[in-house]
């Protein structure tokens, strides 16, 4: 299909520190890339970096080219490619949530606990479409609330982010991200603060919207295992760099760089003996 977003080069330095050195990745429509690495890689600098959320403190480098909608007469993409970096603020808004969105990693705090969840969902909607009447952003975020499976998403449109579970609350984030049909979802450590049948459960319900809405996803965890059941490619970080990528069947089997098999090595198992200490990442 093409590449929708490719990044040329990234660096992003934090005053004397370089969080992300120089790094070059690809999401093509419609796929789903995963980025693994421990905390501290760069990982998130990345998607912060592609949303335009890094703030001044900042100094950012390189190219985020992303191509916008447009078919040709033949029904082939043939839209404008853009630099994100080089994008005026107002330019970046109108594309956050519209055309690319983004889930961050902790549910209990991503809400703002005094307002109720459907005016949240709603607004989503009504931030890239003035002309929406209040009823049709109800009904839009009512709509967007079943597809994620909150149960009777009617009565509990009224309802505050309190009122409902870790779990409940990431499917109301996801269906914030989702409300406008983007064409691109980063997902940061999605499922990190939620217990193992949730996760399970969140994880699922992103593969089915993926499945149904074609849309691309950067998948970013500390977590290959996790990472694997989504995605179809993996790109592995360590220190702000791109140290190995590759398909995820591959990468998980038979990973070529020792970093991809020292974190392998760590992920406890079924198998582990209990005794043993876990391998550390060298």
């Amino acid at each position: 299909m093409g590449a929708l977003l490719e990044i040329r080069n990234l660096r992003i330095r934090f005053g004397a520190t370089e969080a992300v050195r120089g790094i070059d990745l690809g999401i093509d429509e419609g796929e789903v890339l995963g980025l693994v690495g421990e905390s501290g890689s760069g990982k998130s600098a990345t998607a912060l970096a592609i949303m335009g959320l890094l703030g001044p403190a900042a100094r950012v480098e390189g190219e985020i080219l992303w191509r916008r909608g447009g078919r040709n007469a033949n029904g082939a993409a043939d839209g404008e490619t853009i630099d994100l970096l080089r994008q005026p603020a107002n330019a970046l808004r109108r594309l956050r949530g519209r055309e690319m969105a983004m889930i961050f990693q902790e549910p209990m705090t991503a809400l703002n606990p005094v307002m109720t969840i459907g005016r949240q969902v709603a607004e989503a909607a009504s931030a890239h479409h003035p002309s929406l009447s209040g009823k049709e952003a109800k009904r839009q975020a009512i709509a967007a609330l079943e597809a994620v499976a909150i149960a009777d998403a009617a009565r509990r449109y009224g309802d505050y982010p309190h009122q409902f579970s870790g779990g409940q609350r990431q499917r109301i984030l996801i269906a914030m991200a989702l409300i406008n049909r983007p064409r691109l979802l980063i997902a940061d450590e999605p499922t990190t603060a939620l217990d193992v049948t949730v996760q399970a459960q969140v994880l699922e319900l992103l593969r089915e919207l993926q499945r149904q809405h074609g849309l691309a996803m950067l998948f970013i965890s500390h977590d290959l295992a996790v990472v694997g059941q989504v995605a179809s490619r993996v790109a592995v970080m360590r220190a702000g760099q791109v140290v190995e990528t590759g398909a995820s069947a591959r990468l998980l089997t038979a990973p070529e760089h020792e970093y991809t098999r020292s974190l392998l090595a760590a992920v406890p198992t079924l198998r582990t003996d209990r005794e043993r200490q876990l391998a550390t990442v060298n």
